[in-house]
């Protein structure tokens, strides 16, 4: 079947007949990376291109810390491991609520995990949003909503925070501050364009 351009008059059997190709998807795949047998202390991404308005990283992580421990992932930008995040928390379990805050510290908050290395404990999951990532006129800012399995009850959180560099952000590391992720733990970055 022909196809008329509306632009040019000409025939093909293209749908994109005079027009240039139009993509309709916000979100791009970049890079994704999986942990594999004997875990890893940390997942890193890097070269992230610089063609997008945003990045954002969706995370199901776990971690080999012993019953009962708490851990929250962290993240790094472009190897700075200075005291130039600051970040705030809120966190709900069903029954209560808690908060915190740092102004000084070497990450950011990405993602909780509670109690891995007992079999009840699923995996936790996190999105990471980070905005204006190329901006080299203002500080980098995060956003997250994170959250796991309790054996049977959860926790939800919340969290910001402010990376004090104007630099463009190249590559993103996550880390536990003492444990390391275990196999499965899987981490994908995207590229989000602007409207």
């Amino acid at each position: 079947m022909a196809i008329r351009s509306l632009k040019t008059g000409s025939f093909s059997r293209s749908l994109l007949v005079g027009n240039s190709f139009y993509d309709p998807y916000a979100y791009k795949s970049i890079a994704t990376v999986s942990v594999g047998s004997g875990g890893s202390s940390s997942v890193e991404f890097t070269s992230i291109p610089s063609t997008y308005t945003h990045l954002q990283v969706r995370g199901f992580h776990k971690n080999s810390a012993g019953a009962g421990s708490e851990y929250v992932a962290v993240a790094q930008f472009n190897g700075d491991t200075a005291a130039n995040y600051s970040y705030h928390y809120l966190r709900g379990n069903g029954s209560s609520a808690s908060s915190g805050a740092s102004l000084t510290d070497a990450y950011v908050l990405a993602g909780y995990q509670n109690s891995s290395a007992t079999s009840q404990m699923g995996f936790g999951g996190f999105v990471l949003d980070i905005l204006d990532y190329t901006n080299t006129n203002k500080y980098k800012t995060v956003r997250s909503i994170a959250g796991a399995d309790v054996n049977g009850s959860g926790i939800i959180d919340f969290y910001s925070g402010t990376w004090r560099s104007t630099s463009a952000i190249t590559s993103i590391k996550f880390y536990y501050t003492a444990s390391n992720f275990v196999q499965y733990s899987r981490f994908a970055l995207y590229g989000i364009r602007s409207a």
